[in-house]
């Protein structure tokens, strides 16, 4: 035996089969754990104000704005079922099964600009630099019905899916683009489309009733294409109205399987109704519940076959995810790219087969060369460079994403059901049902954004004054609409920012910096914040005798004050430079901490305070008042 055998074998003889790595530890229960988390929660404060373990748990539970509960923790026990294979029923793993390669979902990048030779242009341009298909807006405020041929003459349709869709008129759009097709000299069996007809999601956007009648007819105008689809499920038309990650997945059930009714009535096999649907979804930057609620969508879709007897095979939902146009900002809008990452990266994660990055300016104007590129390169590099799509359903076996996911479909469901006893998702439109559960989501998402509970990165956490912005063309004056209104998450921030931008200079809170550094820095680095939301200017003082703070105040041109500082100094000086200042001109005066500090009651203190600033508390409001206080109009 050589020596080199004979090394081998003692190597094998000496590494055990199984490593364990924490075999020289004692195992550590869950009860243990919260325990420890218990000590952290409880660091600080007062033995009467002591959390249990329970109240510590509680704690760290989130709630989605629908009823979700998110734990701070998930075992083994919280996974409900076998983990299943990608490709085959129930498809929550993926309706398709990814082959390895880089390119696993399409680069699906969105055209809107009405000048069609900018569009032909842009479509070309993101073509040849890695782009795989093309969707076009087609109205009023995007293309015209009558450019789309124009748009796509230089496009190699065998090579390409395009498809279509309109806030305004579907049926032109369907017809343009159908036209196109009809006319190509390519072999029918390698054209690929979408005809994006949504008759439900545009009554809900034009508030009026939906027309499912001629869905059969376009049905049966496509069949010579086997790539065609004819229907798209848009629930993102939800999601941007104000819709959870519940209701925006249970409304696209309900619209789905109400447009599988009309085919079948109309004629349509069962079969053939499914595989002419497709799903365009939200993905947000809350990344797993875009993965768990994309996986949700394909296993309620799945069920929902299963009940109107499609084929195993033909039950899968295939998606094309499209990042949250509610959740892009006006302000500091460079910070949009990550939530674009994030959201195409969850996208991708979450199975779905196209993916659409939305431009970075789409807040507020079309997107130009640079824009563009960045959109498209988002999906590019995560697919070509970062490799996700090489693993089907990385997310899978993980304990919170697998629990994730049941927790939204059965939720999902229950709406889904509520739904269907409403009459189905048009009726439930008229009927005001849809409209009663927006208000209920809208309602605790804005308390959640005015308490910043849910923060908004670079508008309502971590403003920039001046932050850089990018020059584009605005975008065109979209039509009037009758049905569900859209808003972006960050709107009533930016209405306060406009309030201050409408004055020739910035207005300004003058920050009383009371005593040391040590005394005010965690209070000024936390109020200053606050303020910048509003657009609004934080000029200071650090330390200073009372006369000198006043000097300082008179020196800032500012109108309303911010104290700064711990509860030691409040009670040395707080109540009396407050006061000094209040009769140096001061329209109101706020106090960063609680009243409590002062030294005085909470009565007193409302007497010389117009308010505090604290965790928690409604930015909106805040800063809506001391606008009204400086004489800034709306």
């Amino acid at each position: 035996m050589s020596n080199t055998e004979s090394g081998a074998t003692a190597a094998e003889e000496a590494t055990p089969a199984q490593l364990s790595l924490a075999g020289d530890f004692p195992a550590v229960t869950e009860e243990q754990w919260e325990i420890e988390v218990a000590k952290v929660l409880n660091r600080g404060r007062p033995p009467e104000k002591q959390l249990s373990v329970e109240q510590s748990m509680k704690r760290l539970t989130v709630h989605t704005v629908d009823g979700i509960d998110i734990k701070p923790m998930y075992r083994r026990d919280d996974v409900p079922g076998p983990l299943g294979y990608p490709g085959v029923a129930p498809f929550t793993r993926g309706t398709t099964v990814r082959n390895g390669e880089a390119d696993a979902w399409d680069v699906r990048a969105l055209h809107e600009d009405p000048d069609a030779d900018f569009t032909a242009k842009a479509i070309l341009t993101d073509l040849e630099r890695g782009v795989t298909s093309i969707w076009l807006r087609t109205g009023s405020d995007a293309v015209n019905p009558a450019d789309v041929a124009t748009v796509l003459s230089d496009v190699l349709l065998e090579m390409v899916k395009v498809e279509v869709s309109s806030r305004e008129d579907q049926q032109a759009a369907a017809e343009a683009l159908l036209a196109v097709y009809e006319a190509s000299d390519k072999p029918k069996d390698h054209l690929a489309f979408n005809l994006g007809l949504d008759p439900i999601g545009l009554a809900a956007l034009q508030g009026t009733a939906a027309d499912l009648s001629g869905l059969g007819a376009w049905v049966e105008r496509i069949a010579a294409y086997p790539k065609g689809s004819a229907i798209t499920v848009d629930s993102t038309i939800y999601h941007n109205a104000g819709a959870g990650d519940v209701a925006e997945l249970a409304w696209a059930l309900a619209t789905g399987a109400e447009y599988v009714r009309a085919l079948v009535e109309q004629g349509v096999d069962v079969n053939d109704a499914f595989r002419t649907i497709e799903f365009r979804v939200t993905a947000t930057h809350d990344q797993f519940l875009t993965i768990a609620r994309l996986r949700a969508l394909r296993t309620c879709w799945q069920r929902i076959g299963e009940v109107f007897g499609v084929d195993e095979a033909n039950r899968g939902a295939r998606q094309n995810a499209v990042t949250s146009w509610r959740e892009l900002t006006r302000e500091d809008p460079y910070v949009n790219i990550l939530r674009g990452t994030i959201a195409t990266f969850a996208a991708s994660v979450g199975g779905a087969e196209a993916i659409t990055t939305l431009p970075f300016c789409a807040a507020f104007g079309l997107p130009d060369d640079f824009v563009r590129r960045i959109a498209r390169n988002t999906g590019i590099i995560l697919a070509e460079e970062v490799n996700i799509g090489r693993v089907n359903d990385p997310g899978g076996g993980s304990f919170y994403v697998e629990s994730l996911t049941d927790a939204l479909a059965k939720a999902g469901w229950a709406e889904f059901q509520k739904t269907e006893a409403a009459g189905g998702m048009a009726a439930a439109l008229v009927g005001g049902h849809v409209a009663e559960v927006l208000s209920e989501c809208n309602t605790e998402r804005a308390k959640r954004l005015a308490s910043r509970r849910q923060p908004i990165t670079a508008v309502s956490e971590f403003p920039m004054l001046d932050a850089r912005t990018v020059e584009v063309k605005p975008n065109p004056e979209a039509p009037a609409r009758g049905g569900l209104e859209w808003h972006r998450d960050s709107e009533v921030f930016e209405k306060l920012v406009d309030r201050s931008a409408a004055l020739p200079e910035r207005p300004k809170v003058f920050l009383a910096c009371l005593g040391t550094r040590r005394d005010f820095g965690g209070r000024e680095g936390f109020s200053a914040p606050v303020w910048h939301v509003g657009g609004i200017e934080t000029p200071e003082v650090e330390g200073g005798t009372v006369d000198e703070i006043v000097a300082a105040f008179k020196d800032s041109g500012a109108q309303v004050v911010d104290l700064c500082s711990s509860a030691k100094v409040y009670a040395e000086q707080g109540v009396e430079v407050a006061k000094a200042l209040r009769q140096a001109g001061a329209k109101a005066v706020y106090l960063s901490g609680a009243y409590k500090e002062l030294g005085i009651s909470d009565d007193e203190a409302a007497e010389i305070f117009d308010g505090r600033l604290f965790m928690g508390m409604d930015v909106v409001d805040i800063l809506t008042r001391t606008l009204d206080v400086m004489g800034v109009t709306e």
